[in-house]
């Protein structure tokens, strides 16, 4: 079977920082947090990013009826990164054009609505809050008639769903793919839940913006966050024909399951994935020079991570520079690994790396080379990855490289 060098042509995003990539990476590197207090009346302090976000750009008010905030999110990622792409889906094959989108946990806003409406339930809330909604209604804004499909594989759903379109491009299945995930939880039902799993981070009035601290030594825990993002994905070949920018080439990437425990990480499962996805792009982990980190700021998912990546680097892994950007934007579950890819793949594109925000002092048990804010130039870098480790022991690996 021929296959396809994978290329990654258009971005698209609707961030907790904005909807322009170049903006949103330019507030990572200056470590501009977007996290701010939420819901005052709950009764612990609550803290998670939030888009703002102005849905009359993309949708009339009829067109809205049914359609949760989730799905919105992720016609306005599709449509920017089609934009960016420079390409129309009326100019292609569309049977040859798939949605792979990832969603953890559905229209969250629609589901709070029935639960809150005394009774009250709008007969559209099932199809609202399904969780393959933002994939079809991206699929219909666009005439996509080639496969549409949902992964919801909790924090790795995005990256799983990406991995799997630049599985289709490779192997010819599709010309174009439309890839990343949406979530949009930030409601206070949700906040409850998480806040009752003791996995979110605490603050004391006023610093909520610094409360997310991956692999410092202080860390206690990650804010949610909200958005989408979708990166277009073809064949090299075919982007050089139609004289498309190409941002990088997803390489490799690598997918394993712990097996071990629903909440716990376990880093050999972690060394799996990233082995598996160095193996597939052909390169040693001394190639990798930045990895853009899964760092939920937790204190037993960060060591394990620092584990999984210290064990396949070896004597290279001082050389593998490494950041959490969640203590930025948040933790977006479902569409966690697509904005990560998308930070990744300018990282790569722009020879740039964001810093790893808000840690004055390192966890020895995560001792490594973390990226700092007054050093964060990278002129050598060749290719770099995004790690998405996920509640249910699945890991996700993409391993990008610089565009030739």
């Amino acid at each position: 079977m021929n296959r396809h060098e994978v290329a990654v042509t258009g971005l698209g995003v609707m961030a907790p920082h904005g909807d322009e990539p170049g903006a949103l990476f330019e507030a990572l590197l200056q470590a501009r947090s977007a996290i701010q207090p939420v819901f005052p009346e709950l009764p612990k302090p609550a803290a998670a990013a939030t888009v703002a976000f102005d849905e009359t750009r993309w949708f009339t008010k009829l067109q809205l009826a049914g359609v949760d905030r989730v799905s919105q999110l992720a016609v306005a990622a599709a449509d920017l990164a089609l934009r960016d792409a420079n390409l129309s889906i009326a100019d292609a094959d569309p049977e040859r054009v798939g949605v792979y989108a990832g969603c953890g946990m559905g229209g969250a806003a629609a589901l709070e609505a029935a639960y809150r409406g005394n009774g009250r339930v709008s007969p559209l809330t099932i199809p609202a809050f399904m969780p393959n909604a933002p994939a079809a209604h991206v699929a219909m804004r666009n005439g996509v008639l080639g496969p549409v499909l949902t992964y919801s594989v909790a924090c790795a759903s995005s990256s799983v769903a990406i991995a799997e379109a630049a599985k289709a491009i490779q192997r010819g299945e599709v010309d174009i793919a439309i890839a990343g995930g949406s979530e949009a939880l930030i409601v206070p039902g949700v906040v409850l839940a998480w806040q009752a799993m003791q996995t979110l981070a605490t603050f004391q009035p006023g610093e909520a913006a610094g409360a997310v601290r991956p692999f410092a030594s202080d860390r206690s825990g990650f804010a949610l966050g909200e958005g989408a993002a979708f990166l277009v994905l073809e064949s090299a070949e075919r982007a050089r024909s139609r004289g498309a920018r190409s941002y990088a080439t997803l390489a490799g990437w690598g997918l394993s399951s712990d097996a071990t425990h629903l909440t716990k990480p376990d880093a050999p499962g972690q060394a799996r994935a990233l082995r598996q996805a160095l193996r597939q792009a052909g390169l040693q982990p001394r190639d990798v020079g930045y990895c853009n980190a899964h760092g939920t700021a937790t204190r037993i998912g960060d060591v394990v991570e620092r584990n999984a990546l210290a064990e396949v680097w070896g004597d290279d892994f001082d050389g593998l520079r490494v950041s959490s950007t969640k203590a930025l934007h948040g933790h977006m579950l479902g569409a966690a690994g697509a904005i990560e890819a998308l930070i990744t793949v300018l990282a790569l594109h722009r020879r740039q790396l964001p810093p790893n925000a808000n840690c004055s002092e390192i966890d020895p048990a995560c001792s490594m080379n973390l990226v700092m804010q007054d050093n964060t130039a990278a002129p050598a870098l060749e290719a770099a990855m995004s790690n998405s480790f996920a509640f249910g022991g699945t890991n996700s690996v993409l391993l990008f490289r610089r565009a030739d």
